[in-house]
């Protein structure tokens, strides 16, 4: 038996665009971060390897202070060997990040980049084969031809290898997918022990042996991403595995869509909007539909803004969005309004009552006049 931890997609470097400078800051260091905590998870389990299968760092062109800061880290890991593969968005071509100064110079020795299919004893009678992307876009995955150039093993072999599976939909990028039948069948004729793989960020099982796996992104990049934030401990022999998913990361993507019709609809957005314990490391975005009062619309702004004061983030999910507001009674005798100003809150009032752009200013222009008229 062996017991290793796999990992994927750390995508170091990575930036957000709906971050703004601070919770940018905190992402990436708490990326970082996150790669400690699988450093400390090998410890405490005590892994024989740590395989990282694919996309350590976002790009080739990430900048010298992240390659500098992703090795610190790898030098806090225990002395164990630790497997890097070139993936899609770092693949093994002239100018890989792998090849910089930078990173050759200050790799701890323990590290060893995946740069052809050459096994790598692992521990007696453990070998890992990987399958290295030379560049970002090959014509056929390389885990292809690996695969095809081996035999039946007596002993335990894995495979690292980067891409998404044909029979798996989801966050993985398309190029260089790998047929699920060709996978299982290495596994069957035992050629592989255990396919470790990387691109999907969701901790994933594939088809029905339990011996091909992804381990998902260490931190989410995307709400579509359904179990992010993970790793995964391998105990692994010939006949036997178990795999258990750890939780290394803290960030949280979350979006929804609302449909409200008056103030206790409005009450579970706010509901929603006030459940995460960890609100400057969630990303959130939202919809709404349906129709508040000018009262309501004020309140729902009051939030939003608050939200996108504590949240890392807050997106408006404009796809989905269709909110309107239309004014009650109550809201008019509110504003205490008179002359021009009540003209114009007529004339606002029945084009907000229409459809379309027109209605949806009508109904903006109204909500921002009750909030500066009655202050909330």
């Amino acid at each position: 038996m062996v017991r290793l931890v796999h990992t994927a997609d750390w995508q170091l470097g990575m930036r957000r665009h709906f971050l703004t400078a601070g919770p940018q800051d905190r992402f990436s260091q708490d990326r970082l971060d996150a790669v400690a905590a699988i450093g400390r998870l090998a410890d405490e389990v005590g892994a024989a390897g740590i395989l990282v299968a694919g996309d350590v760092f976002d790009d080739n062109q990430v900048d010298r202070q992240t390659v500098l800061r992703a090795v610190d880290v790898l030098r806090g890991f225990p002395d164990i060997p630790v497997l890097l593969l070139p993936g899609n968005h770092d693949p093994l071509d002239a100018g890989s990040v792998f090849r910089r100064p930078e990173f050759l110079d200050a790799c701890p020795p323990q590290v060893h980049v995946l740069t052809d299919s050459s096994p790598f004893e692992l521990a007696d009678g453990v070998e890992v084969v990987g399958a290295p992307w030379p560049v970002k876009r090959p014509v056929q995955n390389p885990a292809l031809e690996v695969l095809a150039d081996l035999g039946p093993t007596t002993g335990i072999r894995i495979l690292l290898a980067h891409g998404g599976v044909d029979e798996v939909g989801g966050d993985f990028d398309q190029t260089g997918v790998l047929p699920l039948a060709t996978l299982e069948a290495a596994v069957r004729e035992q050629r592989v022990s255990y396919l470790a793989l990387g691109d999907r960020h969701s901790a994933t099982e594939v088809g029905t042996t339990g011996r091909i796996w992804y381990p998902g992104a260490p931190e989410p990049t995307a709400y579509v991403e359904e179990d992010p934030g993970r790793a995964l401990v391998v105990e692994l022999g010939p006949d036997r595995i178990e795999v258990e998913r750890r939780q290394v990361g803290r960030w949280t993507f979350r979006q929804r869509v609302f449909d409200v019709g008056g103030s206790e609809d409005l009450a579970a957005v706010l509901r929603w909007l006030d459940e995460p314990a960890d609100k400057p490391h969630t990303i959130a975005k939202l919809a709404l539909r349906g129709t508040l009062s000018l009262a309501d619309r004020a309140r729902l702004e009051a939030a939003l803004d608050d939200a996108a004061t504590t949240y890392a983030a807050l997106e408006s999910w404009t796809r989905h969005e269709d909110l309107t507001t239309t004014p009650d009674q109550d809201d008019l005798d509110a504003m205490e309004v008179g002359g021009f100003v009540a003209e114009a809150v007529t004339e606002l009032r029945e084009l907000a009552a229409g459809s379309g752009e027109d209605a949806q200013t009508a109904g903006d222009a109204l909500a921002l006049l009750y909030r500066t008229v009655v202050g909330r």
